[in-house]
């Protein structure tokens, strides 16, 4: 399940992200070294796939918006990464499927529950498809809260210039047991959006929650 692309550029992204980034992990000690897992992020920028995944030791797979997918070259690139295309516009089943296929094999997958990069740095609503499959499969969440790196490369610049970005991993959340499913994961997606909106400076947390990170912290 390791691919030699992602060998060859593992050493690569630990420079960039060292050197020009200014990466440094808080908390990987709640990365579960097995077992099936998702992973869900807050997402500023392109490059919190691979710097989130730098901790890791064992094969991640990632849902990536189905657009990007069009590029020829950079489609190529995404499947040798293990990304998979998602389509947010309605429930796409064959994302989910693979989705299932790579947990029930025992990897992680990682997610972005706000669908997209957020467009001025503060949290965005959730969509709900990742939390269907924890719910369903019984799989823990390890939310994980990117900071530093919407000043370092924001969606209106096509570059990014160096920064300070902190990846903060929190311990993983079960779903409750019992409960109406719609309810069930409702529930859940709201415990992972407080979690990650904790660890966020107050200019990014979410508008209409403020008071709720606040007194998470």
């Amino acid at each position: 399940m390791r691919t030699p692309l992602l060998d060859c550029l593992r050493l690569l992204v630990w420079l960039i992200g060292k050197v020009y980034f200014g990466v440094s992990f808080r908390g990987t000690e709640h990365i579960p070294l097995t077992g099936p897992l998702i992973i869900a992020a807050n997402h500023v920028s392109y490059a919190d796939p691979p710097l989130l995944s730098l901790p890791f030791r064992r094969p991640i797979f990632y849902m990536a918006m189905a657009p990007l997918f069009k590029n020829p070259f950079l489609g190529w690139f995404l499947r040798r990464v293990r990304a998979f295309p998602v389509r947010l516009e309605s429930v796409d089943w064959r994302a989910t499927r693979e989705g299932v296929r790579a947990l029930r094999a025992g990897a992680a997958l990682l997610i972005f529950p706000e669908g997209g990069r957020t467009l001025d740095g503060r949290l965005q609503g959730f969509i709900p498809g990742a939390f269907r499959l924890a719910c369903s499969l019984g799989v823990p969440v390890l939310p994980v809260t990117i900071t530093g790196a919407y000043e370092a490369w924001p969606p209106h610049r096509r570059f990014p210039r160096p920064g300070r970005v902190t990846i903060t991993y929190h311990p993983v959340i079960h779903a409750e047991a019992g409960g109406a499913p719609r309810e069930s994961v409702q529930k859940l997606s709201d415990r992972v959006r407080a979690v990650i909106a904790s660890a966020l400076p107050p200019h990014q947390w979410p508008a209409a929650d403020s008071e709720l990170t606040a007194g998470s912290e």
